[in-house]
């Protein structure tokens, strides 16, 4: 399939205003839990909101849903990137105590 074979794919005004109004609704809900206090479970219901405002940027605006095996290789390449960087900086910070620093 050549470059003036491939057929656009155009989302509607109509869904990128119910995904900009999900958006503001999700950023509300995550002020809502900043003031809430719901204990260590706080965190996760932040973590939870910020994970499905991500999944919806890159879905809708970012037309991932739509995108050819490569670019979504990519993300997905990007974010497991991402999970190694995490588990090395928590590694680090798990293991900062086993060696006995005097001075400490």
């Amino acid at each position: 399939m050549t470059m003036s074979q491939q057929v656009e794919h155009v989302d509607s005004v109509t869904t990128y205003a119910v995904v900009w109004i999900v958006l503001l609704i999700l950023t509300a809900a995550t002020t809502a839990v900043a003031y809430v206090d719901l204990g260590a479970f706080s965190v996760v219901a932040a973590l939870t909101i910020a994970v499905i405002k991500m999944l919806l940027v890159a879905l809708f605006f970012m037309h991932l849903r739509r995108s050819t095996h490569l670019t979504r290789l990519v993300v997905l390449g990007g974010l497991v990137w991402l999970m190694i960087l995490l588990m090395l900086s928590f590694a680090d910070f798990m293991t900062r105590g086993w060696t006995g620093v005097p001075g400490r």
